[in-house]
């Protein structure tokens, strides 16, 4: 699934051909994603011109005129920057079109989502109970210390509960857990102020670092441009379960958490 790096890499690749830029049409070739697509969306989207393109969490929020367009990319998802002519492949569910340019939304597993909102858009139900973006300063090693207390789930999940910090996902997880020597399975309400101080800190190092090297190269997942990410070169880790460590030389071990594999180093991690 595109984590945080990957969507912030895709809001990055896109803003700028499209902000300022007016929708001149839209076309829905499949509405049902994880939820329909609004029947009327042609007609809301056409004329408007957005303004920004912003990123809360997984979703990319394309700030219009009237309102906000919030798109999430799902398991599968991807956006390509094409021209009009460009032939169709296939799973290409939805295009916006800006004249002789278009905004083309591919998404093979329909998990993914289109919703039009004139509300608010911190208060739309699926953005609502969100926690901090992870790269604020609102996120820090007090409010992560703070919201653990008493919590008897191992750290690793909690990190990546969506109402703690949004955006931290499994790889990233993982590699921030590793670089600040805790083990994943460790109850967070266990982990000391100190602790949590170090992993906030790597928990930005890594999120910025794969942000730089355009995300994390997934099966599905391409960037704006349609080329893969390439921080997978750089992962001390994840996916790497019975290779050497690459700090200590011991064998990573590779247990679940909440149906994840997680690989760690029984040595370094405590």
């Amino acid at each position: 699934m595109p984590e945080l790096p990957e969507v912030e890499t895709c809001r990055r690749g896109l803003a700028p051909h499209i902000e300022g830029q007016k929708i001149t049409d839209v076309i829905v070739r499949e509405r049902q994603l994880r939820w329909p697509i609004n029947k009327n969306l042609k007609k809301i989207l056409s004329d408007q011109r957005v303004n920004v393109i912003q990123r809360r969490g997984k979703y990319l929020l394309f700030c219009l005129d009237g309102g906000t367009l919030m798109l999430h990319l799902g398991m599968s998802g991807s956006l390509r920057m094409v021209n009009a002519t460009e032939s169709l492949k296939k799973h290409d569910h939805v295009d916006i079109i800006f004249g002789k340019k278009v905004l083309r939304f591919n998404d093979p597993r329909r998990f993914g989502s289109l919703h039009w909102t004139t509300q608010a858009v911190a208060k739309h139900k699926l953005l609502q109970h969100l926690g901090p973006e992870p790269l604020n300063d609102s996120f820090d090693a007090f409010y992560l210390y703070a919201k653990s207390r008493k919590r008897q789930v191992a750290v690793k999940n909690f990190i990546m509960n969506s109402q703690i910090v949004v955006g931290v996902g499994n790889i990233y997880a993982a590699e921030s857990l590793f670089a600040a020597g805790i083990h994943p399975k460790r109850a967070a309400g266990k982990v000391s102020l100190p602790r949590y101080e170090s992993l906030v800190i790597e928990i930005k190092k890594v999120l910025h670092a794969a942000i730089k090297q355009g995300g994390t190269t997934l099966r599905d997942f391409v960037n704006s441009d349609g080329k893969p990410g390439y921080f997978k070169q750089e992962l001390s880790v994840y996916g790497r379960e019975g290779l050497p460590c690459l700090v200590c030389g011991h064998e990573l071990h590779m247990l679940r958490l909440g149906q994840r594999a997680s690989v760690f180093c029984p040595h370094c991690q405590k």
